[in-house]
């Protein structure tokens, strides 16, 4: 698991959007007013690279070896779109479906609670975050851990919206996979090319 020792630094390296904890009124407020006393530095095309590339890994909480790896696979699957196909393997990970799904307030939440055996795929207990999720896969809270402060939490937190890729019921504590993620550098906060050429440099 990605250890980080102070998120509010690596938040104000790298911007608010890579943290959950960084994205409120009181912390935007305050890199505001310490905004207006930084001197503007000219960035390097490198120092741009690592940047971004910094951003992504954190956004999703991977150590460097797992997030090279899955850039690399990303490169060597000829005849597909680079970045799409990196998109959909973050996007795909167990641990990012949970939080995608409402289930977990923070992506490292979402970690641990799949770590914990708290998520059934398919019906059988899944304790891999980084598990590949597939179209047509059945997801559920193991019926053991409904009861559980970290789904009573879940259930009284405010709903996030459902990606369109994915069905959730938070009745039944049950959902599907119905489509794979679809990358829109549009509606992203990360710049995925850009991660390409840091490491193809």
């Amino acid at each position: 698991m990605l250890q980080i020792k102070s998120k509010y630094k690596v938040c104000k390296r790298l911007g608010a959007g890579v943290f959950e904890q960084c994205q409120t009124q009181r912390y935007t407020l305050s890199e505001a007013r310490a905004e207006k006393t930084k001197s503007r530095k000219k960035v390097s095309d490198y120092g741009l690279q690592l940047t971004e590339k910094q951003k992504v890994r954190y956004t999703y909480g991977l150590s460097e070896r797992q997030f090279a790896r899955y850039v690399k696979e990303a490169i060597a699957a000829k005849g597909t779109d680079n970045i799409a196909t990196l998109y959909r393997t973050l996007e795909m990970r167990l641990d990012n479906v949970a939080y995608r799904l409402g289930l977990a307030p923070t992506r490292r939440a979402a970690r641990q609670m799949v770590s914990h055996g708290h998520i059934l795929v398919n019906g059988r207990r899944m304790t891999v975050p980084s598990h590949r999720v597939a179209i047509g896969d059945a997801l559920a809270v193991r019926e053991g851990s409904k009861s559980s402060v970290l789904f009573t939490v879940a259930e009284d937190a405010e709903i996030r919206p459902l990606p369109v890729w994915a069905t959730f019921d938070r009745t039944s504590w049950t959902g599907s996979i119905t489509a794979e993620p679809k990358y829109q550098s549009g509606e992203s906060l990360l710049n995925f090319q850009v991660v390409f050429e840091y490491y193809s440099r």
